[in-house]
């Protein structure tokens, strides 16, 4: 194992908040990774930033009414806020919107441009001639060949989970116009990636069989197994990082090509200001380079940013791409269409000072080797039973009988007692499990320092033996008092917060990791403590109860035909119903009223008579848009006076799912006058 560790953690997506899924898959457990190596001594450089291109952007931009860089400015301070908040200790977090990224992108395509590396191809593709551009897969609907459902996408069927290509949709349509889209050439630039199976054979297949997870083994000896082919490196888009070629206006970087050169540049920009040497992490042998991801991420990191550093010629290939599994909550898959999730940044406002208990519990059900899950029950379990009951209590009653019976001052105490290589044997059980990415197991050996603290604690009973035996208490405490003080160190990178808390209250600072494994005595006899603070608190049933019924609430939304849809008004009887008179109309005059944008005033041919309605719907329908359309009128609501005119029922309107005004009118016109109801 190399002295230098180049750590990333996979971009989050930056049109939408971070959510518990992601914690325990990817970042936590690469913080804890980048903390503990940081205690060994090793240079590291732990590196993350927003993604910020790809069609989900743009789609979810032009639902929203604003630009891609207004959601991606949005959601990148979020999402950078939250990893802060959590301690998620990146030594540099950056966004693929940056100037730097950019260059070295476009750098990095160029460099295998001139190296012959790409494949230049013309293809048929969807073109929406109505907008002028090119339609990405997502921008293309039509019906499932598979489930028959009408809404699914040219690239996947969200109802029935088939992989699809657009040519395969029935019916299919441009969500930018609506229309039905021709079939037009464009030219693009693939990577071979059939090029590169002899190479990726022989990297991973043969030379990591033995250290790599075997998920992410078998996915890609899956991958190779079934063969490689040509994949394009660049897209007809207007929103992404543009293909420095001559002749390539409207072309982009595929958003899998230029994100991860973002693990490059971003570590370029740290290195800048630091004044380190970015070359040392990524183009030395004498240095390890490690990916964090989720399953979902494996043959991009396995697969295609190998294939392109090996095309470029000039970087190393990754020692260990460490991709955990999914994590469920609840039992159901955590969606973040359907709001499904604990949200990082809720969770800090809802939580506050309790950073650690959520680090605690999504390490403790990491999913390292298969899908894990998590619920709120288990959570306020794992804090109230193991980090109250255990943890906190032991560092708790050292900290109280020492400042009780010593004034705060550790006592005398057996420098070589058997207990005290508990302490270091804690300390190399994490190392292990930690350099193996077992998160898990050294989280477990943590803890089973704690519980060994608590019992010997009980066994000694030094608040008794104090009265006649003083000798064995003092000692008693002082053992105790370097298990406290193990913990404080060795917890550091699975809780950061408390060890700052418990670094503070026992007045020592924080030291390598070989200083644990290798003495015995952290804190020297009359080594003075500082006032003991409580660690974890316990949380009530009440607070797991509004979280739960907050994901009821959130089912309960999920269960609407129409999300947007307010919620029923209260309840009225069936008389109060008949009382309302409502009737066909026909609108017989229309006109703009003085001195107001907003309103028009109607003639109505009621059936009954012919009457004055003033609307406030001239921001929507013109008045010669109105005359001789049948409508539906609120016949007997009492007259009101509206700018000096009186306003004699109500027209019925509402908002179509684009949110524009429109007209409740009759399917087919019938006379007016007729009763609704």
């Amino acid at each position: 194992m190399s002295d230098r560790k180049m750590i990333t953690a996979a971009l989050p997506y930056a049109n939408g908040p971070v959510h518990i899924g992601h914690l325990a898959g990817v970042y936590i457990p690469a913080d804890v990774y980048a903390r503990f190596n940081r205690r060994l001594g090793k240079d590291v450089a732990f590196i993350c930033g927003s993604d910020e291109h790809g069609i989900p952007i743009t789609i979810r931009a032009k639902k929203e009414g604003v630009t891609p860089q207004d959601i991606v400015d949005k959601y990148h301070e979020i999402i950078k806020k939250s990893f802060s908040n959590l301690g998620i200790s990146f030594d540099e977090y950056s966004r693929t919107t940056s100037p730097k990224h950019k260059q070295v992108s476009q750098d990095f395509f160029t460099t295998l441009y001139n190296k012959d590396k790409f494949l230049e191809e013309t293809s048929e593709q969807y073109f929406d001639e109505q907008a002028n551009e090119f339609l990405a897969d997502r921008y293309i609907v039509g019906t499932c060949p598979n489930c028959g459902n009408e809404n699914a996408y040219g690239d996947q069927c969200e109802k029935c989970g088939s992989t699809l290509s657009p040519s395969e949709l029935i019916n299919p349509k441009s969500m930018l116009s609506g229309n039905v889209p021709i079939l037009k050439e464009t030219r693009n630039w693939y990577l071979p990636l059939n090029d590169y199976e002899d190479f990726l054979n022989e990297w991973i297949i043969e030379g990591h069989k033995n250290d790599w997870k075997p998920n992410v083994y078998g996915q890609v000896k899956s991958w190779l197994t079934d063969g490689l082919k040509p994949r394009a490196m660049t897209r007809d888009l207007n929103w992404g990082v543009p293909v420095p070629l001559p002749n390539a206006d409207g072309k982009v970087l595929y958003v899998w090509f230029d994100a991860p050169i973002g693990y490059i540049s971003f570590t370029q920009e740290w290195a800048e200001k630091t004044g380190k040497n970015w070359k040392d992490f990524w183009q030395s042998d004498d240095s390890d380079l490690i990916h964090f991801i989720g399953k979902d991420n494996i043959v991009f990191h396995c697969i295609i940013f190998p294939a392109m550093m090996k095309a470029h010629g000039d970087y190393k290939m990754p020692t260990n791409v460490p991709a955990f599994e999914f994590l469920n909550l609840e039992n159901d898959k955590i969606s973040t269409s359907r709001n499904w999730a604990v949200w990082a940044h809720e969770y800090v406002e809802e939580f506050p000072g309790q950073q650690d208990v959520l680090r605690y519990a999504l390490l403790s059900s990491a999913p390292e080797t298969k899908d894990n899950n998590f619920t709120w029950k288990d959570f306020q379990t794992k804090n109230n039973s193991e980090l109250v009951g255990i943890f906190g209590n032991f560092i708790n009653r050292v900290a109280v009988l020492i400042h009780k019976y010593y004034n705060g001052i550790v006592p005398a105490g057996d420098e070589n007692a058997v207990e005290l290589n508990e302490i270091s044997k804690a300390a190399t059980e994490v190392e292990t499990f930690l350099e193996n990415f077992e998160f898990r197991n050294a989280l477990a050996s943590m803890m089973s320092l704690a519980r060994f603290g608590n019992q010997y604690l009980q066994i000694e009973e030094p608040w008794k033996t104090i009265k006649d035996n003083q000798e064995k208490a003092a000692n008693s405490l002082f053992v105790a008092a370097q298990i406290a003080a193990g913990l404080a160190q060795i917890c550091e990178p699975f809780l950061p917060f408390s060890a700052e808390k418990l670094q503070k209250m026992f007045n020592m600072p924080q030291i390598n990791w070989q200083e644990i494994e290798n003495q015995k005595v952290l804190l020297k006899t009359g080594h003075q403590l500082n006032p003991a603070e409580l660690l974890f608190s316990k949380i009530e049933d009440e607070t797991i109860e509004f979280q739960i019924q907050k994901l009821e609430n959130t089912k309960e939304s999920n269960k609407k035909t129409n999300p947007k849809a307010n919620p029923m008004k209260d309840e009225i009887q069936f008389d109060d119903f008949t009382k309302i008179d409502l009737r066909t109309a026909t609108v017989l005059t229309a006109e703009k009223v003085e001195k107001a944008d907003k309103l028009l005033k109607f003639s109505v041919d009621t059936g009954v008579d012919v009457r004055t309605v003033v609307s406030g719907v001239a921001e929507s329908f013109t008045p010669e848009e109105c005359i001789g359309k049948q409508v539906m009128i609120l016949l007997n609501l009492a007259p009101r006076k509206i700018r000096g005119i009186e306003s004699q029922g109500m027209l019925l309107l509402t908002n179509n799912s684009e949110g524009k005004l429109v007209f409740v009118t009759p399917e087919i016109k019938v006379e007016n006058g007729v009763e609704i109801g």
